[in-house]
């Protein structure tokens, strides 16, 4: 079973950069499909972004445009690259992966998270 920690949160501006990484352990990581969800307080855990095992990608609207999703499967590593970010975006970030090469958004399809990272956005 493959295991996941992320690493990169932390308290920008708004309009700033952040780059949040998830190093998995476990094989063969390219035949798992990974996610990107968040979670702000009180609310449920949403979709951010999701990458298959061969790279292709699908993204939130609402940060469609701002963040990339980006896998390297010889390191067992996935980014999420947040530009543009806005006080909305303030949440824990999870990492998640599904046991099927194609990526998905939704909560339910995915096996296992990663502890989460804090981001947080001031205006």
């Amino acid at each position: 079973q493959v295991q996941l920690v992320e690493s990169g949160g932390g308290s920008v501006q708004a309009g700033a950069s952040l780059r949040l990484s998830c190093a998995a352990s476990g094989r063969p990581f390219s035949s798992y499909g990974m996610g990107w969800f968040r979670q702000a307080p009180g609310k449920e855990r949403e979709f951010v972004a999701t990458i298959s095992g061969g790279g292709y990608t699908y993204y939130a609207d609402s940060v469609t445009g701002r963040f990339t999703i980006s896998r390297d499967n010889a390191k067992n590593l996935v980014w999420l690259q947040m530009n543009s970010l806005k006080p909305e975006d303030t949440a824990v970030y999870y990492c998640a992966a599904r046991k099927s090469y194609t990526g998905s958004p939704r909560v339910g399809e995915y096996d296992t998270w990663g502890q989460g990272t804090q981001v947080t956005v001031s205006s």
